[in-house]
């Protein structure tokens, strides 16, 4: 069907951007020699991780088990879950994922491996563990360098573990607003980093895996020489949370393009100055702001409700009227796609594609 016609609001996704940015980290990573695993928190779909795949990358990393379980379902056979597992029944139900995928997790605690180790050796299979460490977010992860040698010691004695390397994320780094504080924050957690993959070495851990970096750093970790692995997410539809921070030569990030839509529709236009669209909470999270027209800069949204978004028209060159169709950028893409089921793919003016978001709600 034409554009035009989609029930509204719809999580639209263009299909021409969408895999420009595929293939644009995709070949970073070929250049580079750093692996691409990209993160399914982002997008929810082993359709289009198999896509990034097909594209070059290894697998995928994700946060949830119930993640792990649709990709290993949709037929990704090389998954981590970069987090924290807590409880002998999640740690069951990935275990058993590593009778049909390889499987890794991380640590941060004697506890973790403890009971990964235990899991594994019921299911009879082997886990991957890496040690995380917090090299800046303050969220999960040991201290860098002899803490986390410990813990990696610890998974390497344990039956059923296998050492698969460190998880080295800098979360906050990601939406820094200019190239210079991202890099600057990338250079500290490179060292402490670098300087874990020595503490391991010197007694005779190698790094399988060194993992982390985002859509707003990639380029730092990837040049380091000290990570193998970029775990971007976003980098397939940005949002307007990276939309705001600027580029090593700009005030306007544009590594990658704007392919994520929610499209909505004009339903009413009470006054000369302020028209209502059928898109609100329902259909885009709010934590990051009030989302963009997409094309149309002199329309502005102010203000939003279960149902509604409230669009100032007093600058507008063409006014709006009922049923012209808006395409907003949403703040924030993870939780946005979170709410909706379908992804509809477009190009052309076209429905070319409608994608299941199979891991939507996937919280445990």
């Amino acid at each position: 069907m034409p554009v035009s016609e989609i029930d509204t609001p719809a999580l639209v996704v263009d299909l021409d951007a969408f895999e420009r940015n595929i293939a644009k980290l995709a070949e970073v990573s070929r250049r580079t020699g750093v692996r691409l695993r990209p993160h399914t928190k982002t997008h929810k779909s082993p359709i289009i991780a198999l896509k990034q795949i097909e594209a070059g990358a290894i697998g995928q990393c994700c946060q949830k088990v119930a993640e792990a379980e649709v990709l290993v379902a949709g037929g990704v056979r090389n998954v981590l879950v970069s987090n924290q597992v807590v409880g002998d029944r999640k740690l069951a139900r990935l275990a058993a994922l590593a009778k049909m995928a390889k499987i890794a997790l991380c640590v941060d605690a004697p506890e973790h491996i403890e009971a990964a180790g235990r899991a594994a050796r019921d299911y009879g299979v082997e886990l991957g563990a890496l040690v995380e460490i917090d090299v800046g977010t303050q969220r999960c992860g040991v201290e860098p360098g002899a803490p986390a040698v410990t813990l990696a010691q610890q998974i390497a004695a344990t039956p059923g573990l296998r050492f698969d390397g460190l998880q080295a994320y800098h979360g906050t780094a990601q939406h820094l607003m200019t190239w210079d504080e991202r890099k600057a924050a990338i250079d500290q957690a490179i060292a402490k980093t670098r300087a874990t993959v020595d503490a391991l070495a010197a007694v005779g851990l190698s790094c399988p895996i060194v993992g982390g970096a985002g859509t707003g750093t990639f380029e730092f970790e990837a040049a380091s020489g000290v990570y193998n692995e970029l775990q971007c997410g976003s980098y397939l539809f940005m949002d307007t949370d990276y939309g705001r921070i600027g580029g090593k030569t700009s005030n306007r990030y544009d590594a990658f393009e704007h392919s994520l839509f929610v499209l909505a529709t004009v339903m009413s236009v009470p006054t000369a100055d302020r028209a209502i669209c059928d898109a609100g909470l329902k259909a885009y999270t709010m934590e990051k702001g009030v989302p963009w027209v997409h094309g149309r800069d002199d329309l502005e949204v102010t203000g939003v409700s279960d149902e509604h978004g409230k669009v100032r028209t007093t600058n507008a060159r063409t006014p709006l009227k009922l049923g012209d169709k808006l395409w907003l950028i949403p703040g924030h893409c993870d939780p946005t796609i979170n709410l909706h089921d379908w992804y509809v793919g477009v190009r052309n003016g076209r429905v070319e594609a409608v994608w299941p978001i199979a891991g939507r709600g996937a919280s445990q």
